[in-house]
């Protein structure tokens, strides 16, 4: 089965290709084409500038990828699509393409989660995932969930209460003068920096707070008091050891987490997805405690940890293979679509 899936919950027009064939899911094209260049003078996404820009590259990007894969249209068995949660424009923009390319083929149409697809993209890398416990963590999402199969029920455990970690990299980014995305930049910067330098905030860490829920706003405002602080006092602001040590209370807050929800739910496997599971202090951190604890750490490679429409096909494929009915050719753009909700079906 071969099956075209499509991506466009924010800023990343995503067009991926798999072909499911013995319980195997291999990966035959993988293109991104990325408007961030053009978000990145306004310091963050800008809902009109993505949609157009999807509307840009959304049919160049579909010939790309089946020319990468060397099929083409009647080749493919079905189409899945970023249903939600999103951009509404954004979304809408790949929604469209989806059901035009679904109807013109005649294939099944998928209308899948977008943070479900971040889970199951791993199995283009390390083959069937077992029950696991999911850390995805991005600009829109810091979420816990606890996840028996691919096709759901998902149980979510515990989710940001105000800033994802993607939102506070960037704003922290934005106030040490680095370029957006800032997620890259401050951990390209903070590997010269001491992550003890500042004594940071850990939120939502107290006996009486949310044991699995995550806040970075309180974290956010204390590296701007700081760097206010340093301003007023006429002392150079030391960008690595303020992105070292801001760096380390993020990660720190969201591996321990995830390894106390793993223990508690007796899960063997933490799968770490989303955005800034590319941070390189994450993986290693989350590797150090996941082998004290006996757990398996499973990440993608960091180019199927951001958006793409690879994780959509495979989240597409495993549910066409199960047989899963498919979603109905009305199916909506879901901008608020709820975690629990792996696929869209006949209302």
């Amino acid at each position: 089965m071969i099956v075209l899936g499509i991506e466009t919950s924010c800023d990343e027009t995503g067009v991926g290709i798999v072909r499911a064939e013995g319980g195997e899911t291999t990966l035959l094209a993988n293109e991104v084409a990325s408007s961030v260049d053009e978000h990145a003078r306004f310091g963050g996404v800008v809902p009109e500038v993505a949609s157009r820009a999807h509307l840009q590259a959304m049919v160049p990007a579909v010939h790309r990828a089946l020319a990468t894969a060397g099929v083409t249209g009647r080749d493919v068995d079905a189409v899945a699509v970023t249903s939600g949660p999103g951009l509404t424009g954004a979304l809408l923009v790949g929604v469209a393409a989806a059901k035009a390319y679904a109807s013109a083929w005649d294939v099944p149409l998928y209308g899948v989660n977008h943070l479900s697809a971040h889970v199951a993209v791993d199995v283009l890398q390390h083959g069937p995932l077992p029950p696991c416990l999911a850390l995805l963590v991005s600009g829109g999402h810091s979420s816990l969930l606890d996840v028996p199969d691919l096709a759901g029920p998902v149980t979510p455990l515990g989710a940001t209460i105000d800033d994802a970690a993607g939102e506070a990299f960037d704003k922290v980014a934005r106030l040490l003068g680095l370029p957006f995305p800032g997620g890259p930049h401050i951990d390209r910067v903070a590997r010269d920096g001491d992550p003890a330098a500042v004594a940071f905030p850990r939120g939502l860490t107290g006996p009486r707070d949310a044991a699995f829920d995550f806040s970075f706003s309180g974290l956010k405002t204390a590296v701007a008091r700081h760097v206010e602080a340093l301003g007023r006092a006429g002392t150079p602001v030391p960008v690595a050891d303020v992105a070292a040590s801001f760096q380390e209370a993020v990660v720190d807050v969201l591996t321990a987490k995830a390894v106390r929800a793993a223990r508690e739910r007796g899960m063997e496997t933490l799968l770490l997805g989303g955005g800034v599971a590319a941070n390189s202090r994450l993986r290693a951190l989350a590797q150090e405690r996941c082998d004290a604890a006996g757990i398996v750490l499973r990440v993608p490679r960091p180019g199927l940890c951001t958006d793409n429409g690879a994780m959509v096909a495979a989240l597409g494929a495993h549910l066409a293979v199960a047989g899963t009915p498919a979603s109905p050719l009305d199916l909506p753009a879901d901008s608020q679509m709820p975690v629990t909700e792996v696929l869209v079906t006949a209302r």
